[in-house]
């Protein structure tokens, strides 16, 4: 495709240019509007400056990778409702053998809850949590957290799900999720391998530093449990201050009292109104209520009628033994071991049974659908399927649970296609590429070397999605006049090499942006990874897990 017109290119590269900086510097002094404006910026504008028209714009919207998108967001959603990612912060600590063991497993949980839920979600759940463990432990906190983001994004690169930039390379270039599975995960599991040797070799003096000997816990406020927390909750069972009454203290107070109506209802309400915390209280109850008992039993001998009216009379003044225990025991405050007592313990069993029941649910859909992908169905119906049958079986608005998608994320691709594409129809990235591609062929190990090279470098300058976008179709076609395999090979290469390259420096992927921000805000902590914390480990992890990926996708 040859270069359009000196205006349309001029006016297509300062939409893409707006366009890329509210992307890479969401928040810059003179417009900070975030990524999602600035993507519907360089979109509108790629329309009003006529690069694009309407009609190709709506066009450019690929549908397909939208669904995928919101339906895998929908599971993410349900499988932390779950407690999928409480599950998996529990192996981090589980029978742990030191610091050095800790940070592996961080590596290995973070990498396959990646490829299975994306990296996103996996640093927004995990982030506090492994930054409590470091705190528990007294450990520095920067090996772990860059373990999670760095082990996160390789591992994303195992699936077509794992990340938006695989989505889309699945979608275009209709490689199965089997397929896909088959090219990179060998290359994620010695990637993740590597990442964490380097990790260990890079703070092995930091990990190696033993455990405060005098204080154990490092001083601030400790971290508590939310089961510990829960345990010390009052109930009414131990609120109740009438428990403690004997049978015996029952019958006693009961042969005397309430003679007449109103006076039972003023020393019910004495009682109530009582707290009886002690055995001197409740004897002097009982005289209290013996005394005033007596008194009305003198004043109701001054009033027995004639023994020819007893049958009338009598019934208006005496009552049973039974009926008056009877009163006396629904006056009292309910004892733990009442029936409504073990009614509350059996609608707690069956909340509990309604709640593990559900979880299965959820567990066992997730499952179905990653079978379904593998098996080869339409990656973006099956994913929607999947979602629309848990909002189905949740048996509750879907509302709450809808809220929660992001669909910012969302609104930012459809503003990012479109401006990608009028990017694309200005020719200057066909123009860019005509020039490199006679050097970067895959059928070599120069052409392979430099098309990592470009790709890397594009991933961390553009962003590994516009990357993908840019990079694809050309790569692609320019393998496929090798051969078809080929040209699997380089949609391969291309995930892996871009999905990497995140690891490169702070701003490469949005996972490594999400574990600093999360570390910074992070109650009782405020730990921040610095950009050039990062990038003094990022370059040369990031070098080496490629290389050693890339030797085993181009052998596949």
């Amino acid at each position: 495709m040859a270069l359009a017109g000196t205006s349309k290119v001029v006016l297509g590269c300062i939409a893409f240019g707006i366009f890329w900086v509210m992307a890479v510097f969401p928040t810059v002094p003179f417009m900070p509007v975030g990524r999602t404006a600035g993507s519907l910026l360089g979109a509108m504008l790629m329309v009003l400056f006529r690069v694009i028209s309407p009609e190709d714009a709506y066009a450019a919207i690929d549908l397909p990778i939208i669904g995928l998108l919101f339906g895998t967001m929908v599971v993410s959603i349900f499988l932390e409702r779950a407690d999928m990612f409480k599950y998996l912060g529990n192996l981090l600590s589980w029978k742990s053998r030191g610091s050095k063991d800790l940070l592996f497993r961080v590596c290995i949980v973070s990498a396959f809850a990646s490829a299975l839920f994306t990296n996103d979600t996996c640093c927004v759940v995990l982030t506090e949590f492994i930054l409590k463990v470091a705190r528990q432990n007294n450990l520095p906190p920067q090996p772990f957290l860059l373990a999670l983001a760095t082990s996160s994004n390789i591992g994303s690169a195992a699936t077509p799900i794992g990340n938006p930039q695989n989505l889309v390379i699945a979608v275009e270039s209709g490689i199965s999720f089997g397929q896909f599975l088959l090219g990179v995960f060998p290359a994620m599991i010695v990637g993740v391998l590597t990442n964490a040797a380097i990790l260990l070799l890079y703070f092995w003096k930091y990990l190696s530093v033993e455990k405060d000997q005098e204080g154990g816990q490092p001083e601030g406020p400790e971290v508590v449990a939310d089961d510990e927390v829960t345990s010390h909750r009052f109930t009414p069972a131990r609120m109740s201050h009438v428990s403690s009454l004997n049978p015996d203290d029952v019958d006693c107070i009961s042969e005397p009292i309430i003679r007449s109506n109103s006076v039972s209802t003023s020393v019910n309400e004495n009682l109530r109104s009582r707290s009886i915390n002690s055995e001197a209280d409740i004897q002097l109850a009982i005289k209290s209520l013996r005394a005033s008992s007596m008194s009305h039993e003198m004043v109701e001998v001054s009033t027995v009628p004639d023994r020819r009216d007893e049958g009338a009379s009598s019934r208006k003044f005496t009552r049973t033994a039974s009926q008056q225990r009877s009163v006396i025991i629904e006056d009292l405050p309910p004892s733990p071991d009442t029936n409504g007592e073990k009614d509350k313990e059996a609608e707690v069993a069956e909340k509990r049974w309604k709640i593990l029941v559900w979880k299965t649910a959820v567990y066992l859909i997730t499952l179905g659908m990653l079978i379904a992908l593998l098996m080869g169905l339409n990656m973006s119906w099956t994913a929607i399927t999947a979602a629309l049958v848990l909002l189905a079986l949740d048996f509750t608005d879907a509302q709450a649970c809808l809220e929660k998608v992001s669909y910012s994320l969302l609104i930012f691709f459809c503003g990012m296609f479109i401006t990608v594409d009028g990017f694309n129809k200005t020719g200057i990235p066909n123009t860019l590429w005509e020039l490199v591609e006679p050097y970067s062929r895959i059928d070599s190990a120069k052409g392979v070397a430099l098309l990592a090279v470009v790709i890397l470098i594009l991933s961390n300058v553009a962003s590994n999605v516009p990357t993908v976008l840019l990079l694809g179709t050309r790569v692609a076609a320019s393998a496929a006049a090798i051969s078809h395999g080929s040209e699997r090979k380089a949609w391969l290469i291309l995930a892996w090499v871009s999905t990497v390259a995140g690891n490169l420096t702070l701003l490469g992927s949005a996972a490594n942006l999400i574990v600093c921000e999360q570390a910074r805000r992070a109650q009782f902590f405020g730990y921040n990874l610095t950009f050039w914390s990062h990038l003094r480990f990022g370059v040369p992890s990031t070098i080496i897990v490629t290389a050693i990926g890339l030797l085993i996708v181009i052998s596949y």
